[in-house]
């Protein structure tokens, strides 16, 4: 009995051993292989053709000029029709991208060149980077000017919708709101751990309405311990991710936004705070009240949520967006809430 009785037991030890190696070997082999898939896309990603950095410095005085050109020529219908973003591109890939020396000379001389038989490609053939800078300001840019329709007041004082071509991105700051601001992109920030500043700070009262810039989709509405309550917005052709952050305490969105609405262009989405800085939810830990705002750019979907995240400086655009405004008025008074006076619709491509 005693010999029967200690068999048995060093099976059953036997078995337990051999069933504990292969749940340890089973454990080793998806986590090795798990790292072993993300090296791969890791790697595969990096090999990708897209572009993987972007400096933006292109003054608020060459985005007028081309813009006024692009603009007019299309609502004029004139036989010269110019694009803004050809026009900067071919700008940067002459000054090798270095924007410090521009002078309208620079563009007065590339438009009479146009005006007189060159085209595009003919000035563009022998210009190295001229593709590069393309893409580039493409993905920053490609829709801020374009058809859109909008409503305006008639002669008979009625609301009715007019389809227009020109600027369709709005300042972040609802108009008759006043705000500062100073070039702070690339500034140390020190919660959490020592990073860059990847955005610009628009220094307001608390309360400030807070429109779109450009149509999208709300990718991410919530607390962030960085930004606070904040709003991820993603541009239709997928290229820009907008970013606004610190929003106010209590009362951060508009009552009805969700993620995954679609916005327009100018739509009121939240009110400018002073939260952040705090793991716990709703807490003013920001000393200034402002609004954060930032763009990153995304070429490839690797791009998102990664170490490869591209965030231009916004501080010439903000300047540049001065100039289109959205109006808006206080739509719910149980709420507390507010929406444009005018409704606008994006015509996209």
């Amino acid at each position: 009995m005693f010999v029967f009785s200690f068999k048995v037991n060093f099976r059953s030890i036997f078995i337990s051993i051999l069933i504990i190696v292969l749940l340890i070997s089973t454990f080793l082999y998806f986590t090795f292989a798990d790292t072993a898939i993300e090296n791969n896309e890791e790697n595969e990603a990096s090999k990708k053709d897209f572009i993987k950095w972007v400096d933006f410095n292109v003054p608020c005085e060459a985005m007028k000029l081309t813009a006024k050109l692009d603009i007019d020529s299309h609502s004029n219908n004139s036989e010269i029709k110019y694009n803004w973003i050809e026009l900067l591109a071919i700008l940067a890939a002459k000054n090798s991208g270095n924007f410090k020396n521009f002078k309208k000379a620079q563009l007065d001389e590339l438009v009479f060149e146009l005006q007189n038989g060159k085209t595009i490609s003919s000035i563009t053939q022998s210009m190295k980077y001229y593709d590069y800078y393309y893409e580039a300001y493409s993905a920053v840019l490609g829709g801020f000017i374009g058809e859109y329709s909008i409503q305006t007041l008639n002669e008979a004082g009625i609301l009715e919708f007019q389809n227009k071509y020109g600027l369709k991105a709005f300042l972040p700051i609802a108009k008759n709101y006043g705000f500062s601001h100073y070039d702070d992109f690339g500034n140390s920030r020190s919660y959490g751990f020592k990073r860059t500043h990847l955005g610009n700070d628009l220094m307001g009262s608390i309360g400030t309405p807070i429109v779109a810039v450009e149509s999208g989709i709300v990718e991410h509405l919530g607390w962030n311990q960085y930004g606070g309550w904040r709003i991820g917005i993603r541009s239709f052709d997928k290229k820009r991710y907008y970013y606004y952050a610190h929003l106010r305490k209590d009362h951060p969105y508009v009552s009805s936004l969700e993620e995954g609405d679609t916005v327009n262009a100018g739509d009121v989405i939240g009110y400018l705070g002073m939260t952040g800085y705090s793991i716990k939810e709703n807490v003013n830990n920001i000393n200034v009240p402002h609004l954060h705002f930032g763009m990153q750019l995304i070429f490839d979907e690797s791009q998102v949520d990664s170490p490869n995240e591209i965030w231009i400086d916004v501080y010439q655009i903000v300047e540049f967006l001065k100039s289109n405004k959205s109006e808006v008025y206080l739509a719910d008074d149980v709420n507390k809430d507010y929406a444009r006076k005018y409704e606008f619709m994006d015509i996209v491509d």
